[in-house]
């Protein structure tokens, strides 16, 4: 196998520089801060920082960095580790940017006091929040304190904490009459706010909660919606600035000082993580103040007692090469019921039903950490992305097609029928035809008797596959990291096995050497 040289917005160090793991992946970062390379948009790490993940000397990695594995396998594997590191243990392991670091880096701000919010990591929900609390009570560490009034953080629209005002244009549904999905292409215009992008980057959404949800709550819980909370009324602050999913240990908590007798004892069960009735999994706010209706709370402990609302990330599908001044998302919407309440995804179906045309909605770009095209636009790209994973993969091509980049590409998209869930299928075919899409192999898991999904057309085309890898070839993968991403993992291994005739053993190292110098690429959630 020939290497290529790694894409100086993954790597700047050489592998030879007399550093460690983390060492090198810090300083590549800084270094890339410095040149307003992939890490913009990522916050920079204080001294006192630095020294957390810099004095990691000894470590051998982190084996546990894989969004796949368990939590309770990740903090085996931390066992005996330094603060920092049992806290990147804990975190999600996606870097997916939702809390303005990645996972590392959030860990080692959170060790060294400079971060005081421990609720952040979004993927990893209530069990990181636990974990990562019990940690820091265990370490005896004083958890920092959370700045009141803190100035916004960098440039307008380049940080959760300091977005931008972008208009909602129009949203347009994918799917065909059949799907059992409901997704859309969703388009904002950036031209007033100025922002830019470069494919691979994120679209971070300051979403509101459903007005009804909102509703809902204010008459469980007994209260004015006018009500003023922090100089907002209580239904504005429902909408606009907590988070009505789970239910949070605090609010438990609270329930906790103002009941008594066996509902005290529940609540302060469920505060600790246990689950007495077994009816935890339908606890959202909505649910706890149904379950506990006698408990008498005002509605300022009752907000105060709930997480902030945080943004949702969205990878772009569109190239600001190819549409200066505008943006699109790929956006599945989330609905589904626990028993027999229906639930809704807070910023997919705002994107999908709530924000109206001419909207202005608060908006930032997360720079991609690790993700994006090659540097030379000789080189071929491979793209697996199934469903909604297709998003960064149309931004690719349409950059590429817009930049003449004269590099094979070679698109594996998958969904349940052809029919109704082939997304953007014009676009595709005519870029096949136009020469731009070299390969578009597709897979459908609901068209036949058998399943086909997109790691299964890999197999199939192995032999290709895996001279496209040894032409210098770059491979990408979009979509889910508990499954379809180690699926599509697993198979690539079995094609160099098969392909590359090698041993089991050699075809996980040629893999992981194509990780590790930025030439298999994942965006996973």
């Amino acid at each position: 196998m020939t290497l290529q040289t790694p894409n100086p917005l993954v790597q700047i160090l050489p592998e030879t520089a007399p550093f460690s793991e983390e060492q090198r992946s810090w300083l590549n970062g800084f270094f890339a801060g410095l040149l307003s390379l992939d890490n913009a948009g990522v916050k920079a790490l204080s001294a006192e920082e630095n020294a957390a993940v810099m004095g990691q000397t000894e470590d051998d990695g982190a084996p546990w960095h894989d969004p796949a594995m368990d939590l309770s396998e990740r903090m085996k594997l931390a066992e005996g580790k330094p603060l920092p590191r049992k806290l990147f243990a804990a975190m999600a392991q996606q870097d997916c940017g939702q809390c303005g670091y990645v996972c590392e880096t959030y860990s080692a701000a959170i060790a060294s006091g400079a971060e005081g919010r421990l609720n952040l990591c979004a993927p990893g929900g209530k069990d990181t929040l636990r974990q990562v609390k019990a940690l820091i009570e265990v370490s005896g560490a004083e958890p920092a304190a959370e700045p009141a009034n803190a100035a916004p953080a960098g440039p307008v629209g380049r940080s959760r904490e300091n977005p931008a005002l972008a208009t909602f244009l129009s949203r347009r549904k994918l799917n065909g009459e059949g799907s059992e999905k409901e997704t859309w292409h969703v388009e904002f215009d950036l031209s007033e706010c100025g922002l830019d992008y470069i494919v691979g980057d994120a679209f971070g959404i300051v979403a509101q909660n459903d007005p009804r949800l909102a509703d809902a709550v204010i008459a469980l819980l007994g209260a004015r919606p006018d009500a003023v909370v922090n100089g907002k009324t209580l239904r504005e602050a429902l909408v606009s600035d907590v988070a009505l999913g789970p239910a949070p240990d605090a609010l438990f908590q609270l329930i906790s000082y103002v009941t008594g007798g066996e509902t005290r004892a529940k609540a302060k069960r469920l505060a600790a993580g246990e689950d007495p009735d077994g009816d935890l999994d339908r606890l959202d706010v909505l649910g706890c103040l149904h379950k506990f209706g006698h408990a008498k709370l005002s509605a300022e402990a009752f907000v105060e007692a709930l997480d902030p609302l945080q943004p949702r990330l969205y990878s772009i599908s569109s190239s600001c090469i190819a549409t200066p001044g505008r943006i699109s998302l790929t956006v599945d919407t989330v609905r589904y019921k626990i028993g027999t309440r229906p639930r809704w995804g807070v910023a997919s179906t705002f994107l999908g039903e709530r924000v109206q045309p001419g909207d202005k909605v608060p908006v930032y770009v997360q720079r991609a950490h690790g993700f994006g095209l090659p540097a030379t636009p000789q080189t071929p790209v491979i793209m697996c992305g199934p469903g909604t994973g297709v998003a960064p993969f149309r931004a690719f091509l349409h950059d590429r097609r817009a930049t003449k980049a004269p590099g094979k590409n070679w698109l594996f998209f998958g969904h349940q029928r052809r029919a109704s869930d082939f997304f953007y299928e014009d676009e595709l075919t005519a870029m096949k035809e136009e020469g731009v899409l070299t390969n578009l192999t597709l897979a459908w898991s609901r068209d036949g008797s058998e399943k086909i999904y997109v790691q299964d057309r890999m197999r199939e085309r192995g032999a290709e596959l895996f001279a496209w890898l040894e032409e210098g070839a770059h491979f990408y993968v979009c979509g889910d990291a508990k499954r379809m991403a180690k699926d599509v993992e697993r198979a690539m291994v079995d094609v160099v096995a098969q392909h590359g005739k090698r041993s089991a053993d050699e075809a996980v190292a040629y893999v992981a050497a194509l990780r590790k110098v930025g030439r298999y690429q994942a965006d996973v959630y």
